[in-house]
């Protein structure tokens, strides 16, 4: 588990609570051109009577700016009013308080003239460090003007692709730590490490492109995945299984598009099981070999864990252990939001999640490494959100990235610590074999390098 970073008081503040996020240029930029954008999802453009006339044609010139200016408050407010509906009130920047702050495993220690919010920020700060952090996950969301889905006619996800859209970010977040590592940070004013367009490129919205919507949907057909309509975190899960198993077949072994193994913990073998998920060793390890193709016994894996944690919201018997696994080395969030309205959620400050919100419409971009100056400003965000999880949809997933297997053990045993401490609520359990799994209590014993034959943790 990381050391929380901290910084004295002696340190400039700056400001940690926010009405509309972070204010520079950029953003004003964004939220103007989707408002007067010419396919905004919530507004239709405006259009002038079509005549040859000279004096509408004039009358067309006069009003204009009138009529531009108030179809802009109008979509304004259309969009602030469906963010309220589906995410609840827009609740943007740090709270006030100096509690931890969670990301992704990385932890955050405000000092209290910071929270006060009493100067400027400070480029060598704790807050700048967790803004940078913040602003360097990857970003997808709605976008507009891809060509159609198959055999439909949609050209954009607009309303009910956000959970495809929260998918694509935890993986392409696998990804950048697979190649660039936890510490990798954006850096604005140089041009973009090859390894990071690499990771953006699979997720272009083309049919060619290996995890486009339009991939993803294709692969979870069978799960209930179509164009036009909202998903589930279980369906996308599996989806998203399907879709690497297919690659994996389609690819070299050395040349894989997603270079880890995906294994859904389930609650048992066929996953329809009711009770807590149950992590099994011996399953993980028939999932890298299959990866492998039988060569390796090990490899990086992605650990994706669905989950419903109650009926309307989430039991509050969770809410601790959710917290606790952004503290675990392998986070990679959680896929969840409020019902019907899906977000990736990448932190933790005592109750509230902040996430990551793919509800914007932008217009699709081509990335690619052969095109190194591309602008990539559309893949981040600076604005910082949050959400009370006690108001989250039951219906969530975990995801988890090990390198290698320490790193695999290492979570294991986080996971076991975290399921005996959950007061008889645990997300989910940890188990070598089949054969070990019961409903009794067992303890976890660490085995060694030659022999891992003792049974890890299991309510």
């Amino acid at each position: 588990m990381h050391q929380c970073s901290s910084s004295s008081k002696s340190e400039k503040p700056s400001s940690v609570v926010s009405d509309s996020g972070p204010s520079d240029n950029k953003s004003k930029f964004t939220l103007w051109s989707n408002v007067f954008g010419p396919s905004s999802s919530v507004s239709q453009p405006y259009r002038e009577p079509s005549t040859s006339g000279h004096k509408q044609a004039c009358a067309s010139s006069r009003n204009g700016w009138t009529a531009l200016v108030k179809r802009a408050f109008m979509a304004s407010g259309a969009i602030r009013r469906f963010q309220e509906r589906v995410l609840g009130p827009n609740r943007t920047g740090l709270p006030s308080t100096t509690s931890a702050v969670w990301l992704l495993g990385v932890c955050y220690k405000i000092s209290e003239d910071e929270a006060s919010g009493s100067g400027d920020t400070d480029a060598g700060s704790v807050l700048a460090a967790f803004q940078h952090d913040f602003s360097s996950k990857i970003l997808m969301t709605y976008r507009k003007g891809f060509e159609p889905i198959k055999n439909t006619t949609y050209t954009s996800d607009v309303n009910w692709g956000c959970m495809i859209r929260s998918s694509q970010m935890l993986f392409a977040q696998a990804l950048l730590f697979h190649r660039l590592g936890r510490s990798w940070r954006i850096k604005k004013s140089e041009l973009p490490e090859e390894e990071y367009l690499e990771t953006l490129e699979p997720f272009g919205d083309f049919e060619a492109s290996p995890f486009s919507i339009h991939n993803l949907i294709l692969s979870g057909e069978s799960y209930g995945l179509a164009a036009g309509s909202w998903v589930g975190p279980y369906a996308i899960c599996r989806s998203w299984e399907s879709l690497a198993c297919k690659k994996r077949k389609q690819s070299d072994s050395n040349h894989q598009t997603l270079p880890m193994a995906v294994h859904i913990v389930s609650g048992s073998e066929d996953g329809e099981r009711g009770g807590a998920p149950i992590l099994c060793l011996e399953d993980a390890t028939k999932s890298c070999l299959e990866y492998s193709k039988g060569k390796a016994e090990w490899t990086p894996i992605l650990l994706l864990v669905p989950l419903v944690l109650g009926l309307d919201r989430v039991n509050p018997r969770y809410i601790p252990s959710l917290i606790a696994t952004f503290t675990f080395p392998q986070s990679l969030g959680i896929l969840g939001g409020r019902p019907g309205a899906s977000t990736y959620i990448v932190g933790v400050q005592e109750d509230k999640g902040f996430y990551l919100d793919p509800h914007e419409v932008q217009q699709v971009v081509t990335v690619n490494k052969e095109t190194p100056d591309v602008d990539t400003s559309s893949y981040h965000c600076n604005v910082l959100r949050y959400i009370p999880l006690e108001s989250l949809d039951p219906s969530l997933a975990l995801g988890f990235y090990c390198r290698d297997r320490d790193d695999f053990d290492n979570f294991c045993l986080g996971a076991s610590k975290l399921a005996e401490e959950s007061n008889g609520a645990p997300l989910f359990t940890v188990a070598q074999t089949h054969s070990s799994i019961s409903h009794s209590n067992c303890e976890f014993v660490e085995d060694t390098e030659e022999e891992r034959e003792d049974d890890w943790q299991l309510l």
